[in-house]
């Protein structure tokens, strides 16, 4: 008979080897690999002999609850409550627990067995569990007074909830805590980022003489030129002053001149609160400074620096840079918040204000404060002295006896063997739940570890969750070293800048993905992919280390050719796209590389390339000389 609940896992011993250079580098035994894989093929007729003679033969093996979980799960039942309860005491929180738990929970549900559901539920996101498990507890007898204030949370999102939950919310209602208030609530959620489709049902449950401001609201967020039309606004009231704000902020996005002149008329008849004026202004300014709109200094200009946020603080910085006025530069830099003064945005562009101004002898000691940074402005101000740069390299210090311990946790086995399996998903599911069980320093030996065995991601990760982040050999491996400087010199292009943008797009995991398609290590697209190789091109292709390799390097050769050689401009359409790039460029009179990257419009593509910069630098670290890397952007100029 099939030994169902493995009670020994925690004498399962991995196999290590000590090499010459004192890695901890795993083995995995082979033979149960495949056993393991072939037990998963007859997991849908646990009873066979072929199946049992498997299963058994993986005693020892990490995964072996895996199988138990799916068969457990392939034919839920109550004769099977008290192994179901042991597996999930056993693994509770694990990324063995839920899938597990979830099916045994509907199961319980729809068997009506309110007792056991809610002595196996555990809280969740699912809205559907939590309205049976709230439903149960009513039934199993807690008072109302203190099931039905949880209810509230439920019903008030910004999307329609599962038709499960109708009969409680109906008892909720009925209670009397679907008030005016709370409908108005969930019409914000619902019109400010939620589902407005949902509007005109939630219009209908406001008293009858704020029926029309549902309405308003929904025709709002379908089109927020409406606001421009005032006589929509009969009452300038707190609600209808609500409302034209959440318009006036989209508006300025779509019609720029349209919401400038829409907002100067509003502000004689609106009565605007604090808050809103302060959202107003600064979504003006945001709108217009990346839209490059002749307004936008002068909207910039109205905020109070103490109230911005470090967005908004990048925006002022960008209008004065892009003029070039050194001395503006430094009047900005100094209404600063005194908590921002310190950051290496700063001090690197007061540096250089103060150079510029001809304070040259104390701008030099700005930045040469800031030379010794293992950072992006620290490079900077390194090559602008022309003095070497500092990584400020300190290794993570471990023992072979901490690693010992570390990988004595069961979920350690299991995540090592699932990324052995390349299931790289379900592998980073369990090294999570490991780490939630370690300390910071058991932490650091963990990521020790995942490095010395090529796991180079979970490594990064960790490092940076701890907030250890002076292990640069950690940080910042030379994963996939042969493919990559292959391909590379095959491209004709700087195997570092390869390597810098590698870490910054995937990290190197092989598998990543993005929302808008990207694929693989050097997260390419697939139309890109399809544009190189010249043909169909599929996911898996793309998930392939080496092809995504070879095509991302090959990628970075045409927008290096098509920006004439300038690595800032291809690293910059990398991220951004070539004829966004291009875009920028138009009409640019010519400015310093440095200020250049500083007034990207783009945040995201604005960080990427001072990110891939740095991270080249710390490639292509050579102790003592000065970057060259760097030394390149303080010697360009870019535009007409």
């Amino acid at each position: 008979m099939i030994k169902k609940i493995i009670s020994s896992l925690l004498f399962i011993s991995l196999s290590w080897q000590i090499n010459a250079s004192d890695s901890f580098v795993i083995t995995s035994d082979k033979s149960q690999q495949q056993t393991f894989l072939r037990a998963e093929k007859y997991i849908s007729q646990p009873n066979s002999r072929q199946y049992i003679d498997l299963y058994n033969q993986l005693y020892y093996y990490p995964l072996q609850p895996y199988l138990d979980q799916r068969r457990l799960m392939d034919r839920v039942k109550l004769s099977d409550a008290a192994e179901i309860d042991k597996f999930l005491t056993k693994f509770e929180g694990s990324p063995l627990d839920w899938p597990l738990r979830k099916k045994w929970l509907n199961y319980l549900a729809k068997k009506n067995r309110p007792l056991l559901f809610i002595k196996y539920f555990k809280p969740t996101s699912n809205a559907e569990l939590t309205c049976k498990h709230l439903a149960f507890s009513l039934k199993a007898g807690l008072p109302e007074s203190t099931v039905l204030p949880q209810v509230t949370k439920l019903w008030l999102v910004g999307k329609s909830q599962d038709k499960s939950c109708d009969p409680l919310f109906k008892l909720w209602e009925k209670a009397g805590y679907r008030t005016p208030d709370i409908v108005w609530q969930r019409i914000e959620l619902s019109a400010d980022g939620g589902k407005h489709t949902l509007l005109p049902y939630l219009t209908k449950l406001l008293p009858e003489e704020e029926k029309y401001l549902g309405k308003l609201w929904h025709k709002v967020r379908r089109d927020p030129a409406i606001v421009s039309r005032l006589s929509k606004f009969p009452n300038k009231s707190e609600k209808e002053s609500q409302i034209f704000t959440y318009g006036i902020k989209r508006l300025v996005w779509r019609d720029s001149n349209r919401a400038i002149k829409t907002y100067k008329k509003a502000q004689s008849m609106f009565k605007f609160s604090d808050e809103q004026l302060h959202q107003i202004n600064e979504k003006f300014a945001l709108a217009l400074a990346n839209k490059n709109h002749k307004s936008a200094s002068q909207w910039l200009e109205k905020l109070n620096p103490a109230q911005l946020n470090k967005n908004m603080l990048q925006w002022r910085l960008t209008q004065v840079l892009k003029q070039q006025d050194w001395q503006r530069v430094i009047t900005e830099l100094a209404l600063l918040p005194e908590s921002h003064k310190s950051d290496l945005q700063w001090q690197y562009w007061y540096g250089r204000a103060l150079i510029e101004t001809g304070k040259e002898a104390k701008g030099n000691d700005v930045l040469n404060k800031l030379a010794n940074k293992r950072h992006y402005y620290g490079f900077l101000a390194a090559s602008y002295l022309q003095a070497p740069v500092s990584l400020e390299h300190k290794p993570v210090d471990t023992t072979l006896a901490e690693k010992q311990k570390v990988l004595s946790h069961p979920a350690a086995k299991r995540a090592f063997e699932l990324f052995y399996l390349k299931r790289y998903t379900q592998a980073r599911r369990e090294w999570n739940f490991w780490l939630s069980q370690l300390n910071n320093q058991e932490k650091l030996v963990a990521a020790k570890i995942a490095n010395e065995n090529q796991w180079f991601d979970r490594a990064i990760f960790t490092l940076s969750q701890v907030g250890y982040l002076n292990d640069v050999s950690l940080r910042f491996p030379k994963a996939f070293d042969e493919k990559i400087n292959q391909h590379a010199n095959k491209a004709k292009i700087a195997p570092a800048w390869a390597f810098a943008i590698t870490r910054r797009e995937s990290s190197f995991m092989t598998d990543a993905h993005s929302s808008a398609g990207a694929r693989g290590l050097m997260q390419i697209m697939p139309k890109t992919a399809k544009s190189l190789k010249r043909g169909k091109v599929s996911k898996r292709y793309l998930f392939n280390a080496e092809n995504n390799i070879k095509l991302g390097t090959k990628y970075l050769r045409q927008l290096l050719d098509k920006n004439k050689g300038n690595q800032v401009l291809a690293t910059a359409s990398y991220n951004a796209g070539p004829y966004r790039v291009k875009r920028w460029l138009k009409n640019l009179k010519s400015m310093p590389a440095d200020i250049w990257i500083e007034t990207i419009p783009f945040k995201e593509t604005r960080n990427y390339v001072k990110s891939v910069l740095a991270y080249q630098e710390i490639y292509q670290h050579k102790p003592g000389e000065v970057s060259r890397v760097f030394e390149n952007v303080i010697n360009m100029n870019i535009g007409d």
